[in-house]
C-alpha cells in the first residue's frame, strides 16, 4: 500500500538517429519520475525489431544495454518506464511489448489506462486469443494483429479507435514508427526534432537531455506516422470534449517540461499563488514537502509575502514510501526519506505546502517530524482540491474507502494530521491557474465527474481495464 500518487508510465520514440537505443534510454532517464518499476526499449535496424526490458530503474536497463550493445543496432527506437496500475509488477508486463504477426514485428509502449480492456480481453479469450501478460496494453496488439488486410497504418489507426480511456502510445515496426493519443488528450505527448531525427516523448524534459527542440503536441485523436518519407498525420477519432489530466500540472510532470503545450513550472507557481489567496495563514515561513511541491510553495510565498525557506531535505536514494503495519515502521521510512532543518523550523510558525493528500499516513508522520524539529505552529496548505475519487485514466489512486478526504471532513483531517490549520485549493482556483487551456481538464479525482460518461454510472456497472 502506497501513500503517494504515481503516474502509470512514460514513453519515448526516436526516429532516424544513430545509436537510437542509447538515445531512447537517455530520454527515459529524464522521465524516471513517471515510472520506477520497470524500463524497456525496442529497436529497429530497418530489418527487424528487438527489445530489451528490465525491472527497476532505468539504470538497470542501461547496464543490460551496455553489456549487449552490439545486439541492438539501429536508428529507430521506442522506450518505456512503468508503474503498474493495470497489470502487476512483473517482467512479463514490462514494456515495450513485442509481437510478430502477419505484417511483421511490432512493439508498443503505452501510457494510460483502457477502461474497456477487461471486456475486450474477455471477448478475445472466448475467441481463442492467448495473452502473454496481464497488461491492458496487450489488448491493442491483439486488435492490430487480427485486423484484416496488409495495411499496417490502417490496422493501427482502426485498433486505437476501438479502445476507450486514456492512451499515449508509441509503436515501432521495422520500417516505421507511430505516436498516437486518445481523442480527449488526457495524457501528454509531444513531438521534437533533433537535426534530421524526430523524437516523441511524454514530457519535453526528455528533449532537453537529448538536445532536441520542441516542435508541438501530438494532437488529441492524432496518429503520427514517421517513416523514410518523414512524418504524416492520420486521425484516429474525433471528440468534441478535451479532458487533459490536470494532475500533470499539480504533481506528476517535471516543472521544466512543457505539458499540453504550456509551462508546468509557470502553472504550478500559479497554483501556489491562488492557494495563498484562497487560504492565507498568519505564519513566519513557507516550506515545501520536497520535491514536487517546491514550485507551488514558491508561488505561495511570493503571493503571501512570507519568506520561503528550505525546511525539509529529501533523500533521493530512497524509493517509494510503503506503509508498514506498525506506526514505528512507517515513521522510520519517513525519516529515511525526509530530514528537517531545525534552524529553519525552531520557534517558527510554518506554512507547509504539499500537492495532495492520499491516505495521509506519511504526511501525518511528516507533520510530527516538523513539530519535533521545533515548529510552534503548522499550517498545512494543499495546492489541489481534496482527492475524493479514484482515477481510471492511468494513475494508481486508491479507492474511495482508502482516500482520507473521502472519509473525513477538512476539520477531521486537520485533527488527524495534527496541524493548527488545513487549507485546500478549490477546483475553480485550480482550473483558473491553467486558464490558457480554457478549462479543458479532467477533474474526476476531485469532483467525481469523469469525461467518459460510462464512468459516471454506478461503479458496479463498470467493466474497467485489468
Amino acid at each position: 500500500m502506497v501513500d503517494e500518487l504515481h503516474e502509470e508510465c512514460g514513453v519515448i520514440g526516436i526516429w532516424g538517429l544513430p545509436r537510437a537505443a542509447q538515445a531512447a534510454t537517455m530520454g527515459l532517464h529524464a522521465m524516471q519520475h513517471r515510472g520506477q518499476e520497470s524500463a524497456g526499449i525496442a529497436v529497429s535496424d530497418g530489418k527487424d525489431v528487438r527489445h530489451l526490458r528490465a525491472m527497476g530503474l532505468v539504470i538497470r536497463l542501461t547496464e543490460q544495454l551496455a553489456s549487449q550493445d552490439e545486439a541492438f543496432p539501429g536508428e529507430f527506437a521506442i522506450g518505456h518506464v512503468r508503474y503498474s496500475t493495470a497489470g502487476g509488477s512483473l517482467l512479463l508486463n514490462a514494456q515495450p511489448i513485442l509481437i510478430r504477426h502477419k505484417r511483421g514485428a511490432l512493439a508498443i509502449a503505452h501510457n494510460g489506462n483502457l477502461i474497456n480492456a477487461r471486456q475486450m480481453r474477455k471477448q478475445m479469450e472466448e475467441l481463442g486469443h492467448i495473452f502473454q501478460s496481464t497488461s491492458d496494453t496487450e489488448t491493442i496488439l491483439h486488435l492490430i494483429a487480427r485486423h484484416p488486410g496488409d495495411d499496417l497504418d490502417e490496422a493501427v489507426r482502426h485498433s486505437l479507435a476501438q479502445v476507450k480511456g486514456s492512451y499515449c502510445v508509441t509503436l515501432l515496426a521495422k520500417d516505421r514508427m507511430y505516436a498516437g493519443r486518445d481523442p480527449m488528450g488526457i495524457r501528454p505527448l509531444c513531438l521534437g526534432k533533433l537535426d534530421k531525427a524526430w523524437v516523441v516523448a511524454s514530457e519535453s524534459c526528455a528533449f532537453d537531455l537529448l538536445g532536441a527542440t520542441y516542435v508541438r503536441e501530438i494532437e488529441p485523436g492524432e496518429l503520427l506516422v514517421i517513416d523514410a518519407k518523414g512524418p504524416r498525420s492520420l486521425r484516429i477519432a474525433e471528440s468534441e470534449k478535451k479532458a487533459h489530466c490536470i494532475f500533470e500540472f499539480v504533481y506528476f510532470s517535471r516543472p521544466d517540461s512543457l505539458i499540453f503545450g504550456h509551462s508546468c513550472d509557470k502553472i504550478r507557481r500559479r497554483l501556489g499563488k491562488q492557494l495563498a489567496l484562497e487560504s492565507p495563514a498568519d505564519a513566519d515561513v513557507v516550506i515545501a514537502v520536497p520535491d514536487s511541491s517546491n514550485t507551488a510553495a514558491l508561488g505561495y510565498a511570493q503571493r503571501s509575502g512570507l519568506r520561503f525557506e528550505i525546511g525539509l531535505l529529501r533523500n533521493h536514494y530512497v524509493g517509494r514510501t510503503f506503509i508498514d503495519p506498525t506506526q514505528s515502521g512507517r515513521e522510520t521510512k519517513v525519516k529515511l526519506k525526509f530530514n528537517p532543518i531545525p534552524g529553519v523550523l525552531k520557534g517558527r510558525r510554518v506554512v507547509l505546502v504539499d500537492d495532495s493528500i492520499v491516505r495521509g499516513t506519511t504526511l501525518r508522520a511528516l507533520c510530527r517530524m516538523v513539530r519535533d524539529a521545533g515548529a510552534t505552529e503548522i499550517h498545512l496548505r494543499i495546492s489541489s482540491p481534496p482527492v475524493r475519487h479514484p482515477c481510471f485514466y492511468g494513475m494508481d489512486f486508491p479507492t474511495e474507502a482508502e482516500l482520507l478526504a473521502s472519509n473525513m471532513s477538512v476539520e477531521e483531517m486537520r485533527k488527524y494530521l495534527g496541524v493548527e490549520s488545513l487549507g485546500y485549493l478549490s477546483i475553480e482556483g485550480m482550473v483558473a491557474a491553467a486558464h490558457e487551456l480554457e478549462g479543458q481538464f479532467c477533474t474526476g479525482c476531485f469532483s467525481g465527474e469523469y469525461p467518459d460518461e460510462e464512468l459516471n454510472k454506478p461503479r458496479t456497472q463498470l467493466q474497467l481495464g485489468v
